[in-house]
């Protein structure tokens, strides 16, 4: 039977939403063993100028507990 578990993290990146994903993941993977998925809870931009300046994201990611 697999456990997982899943913590909500925020992300965020000046080129896209794909990118936030990528640099959530990547930090996240700095602590986190076995990521098994990321859920996209949330999306927004921050505007200057009429401009997208920043892409944010809030995140679940979901990984598996590791055995003892």
């Amino acid at each position: 039977m697999a456990v997982l578990k899943v913590i909500e993290i925020l992300g965020n990146s000046t080129e896209s939403f794909e990118d936030a994903v990528q640099n959530v993941i990547t930090e996240a993977a700095k602590t986190v063993k076995d990521i098994k998925s990321v859920y996209i809870k949330d999306m927004q931009v921050r505007v200057e100028n009429n401009q997208v300046a920043e892409y944010r994201i809030n995140t679940k990611v979901c990984f598996g507990i590791m055995e003892v």
